[in-house]
């Protein structure tokens, strides 16, 4: 009999537990009902949750360019490019992050969503200080797109001025 009335109580709070948990839809600001996608324990640092709309839209972040070269710089400039964007996919695009290779290259995203349809633009600055010769940085961006990231580059040769070390 106490057996019995264990095995009632373990399946009772089973029940429970599992009737506590969230469900995976949930709704954005657009509105829309979206469908958290969970990443293996593995990758959850490394891959962002893709978000695909519950009725299976997804965002699609289109560039005419996703790589620039800077050209010859003189060591110490600081130039910047907007990379243009379109969201060419059929649910709101969502940036979660955009960071650079190192220190010297930061990017600059929208942080509201961008519709379908809209466009935006992925400023990136890149600082030529102590560096020279030919040089190549990227820009990784987490967002909601079927792959969950873009990677953007950019290349400049640096150029020491004349009697600098």
């Amino acid at each position: 009999m106490k057996k019995r009335i264990h095995l009632i109580a373990i399946v009772a709070l089973l029940s429970l537990t599992t009737a506590c948990k969230k469900d995976s839809t949930t709704e954005n600001n657009s509105g829309t009902d979206t469908i958290a996608v969970k990443q293996p324990e593995a990758n959850r640092n490394q891959v962002p949750v893709v978000r695909v709309a519950a009725n299976g839209k997804v965002a699609v972040m289109s560039f005419d360019h996703d790589m620039h070269d800077f050209g010859t710089i003189q060591q110490g400039d600081k130039p910047t490019y907007d990379f243009a964007f379109k969201n060419t996919g059929e649910s709101d695009l969502i940036i979660t992050s955009a960071k650079g290779s190192c220190g010297c290259t930061v990017p600059e995203y929208p942080k509201t969503p961008i519709k379908p349809g809209e466009s935006g633009n992925i400023k990136v600055s890149f600082d030529s200080k102590g560096k020279s010769g030919a040089t190549t940085k990227t820009v990784s961006i987490m967002c909601n797109t079927a792959e969950g990231n873009k990677i953007l580059t950019i290349k400049a040769n640096i150029e020491v001025p004349k009697g600098a070390k």
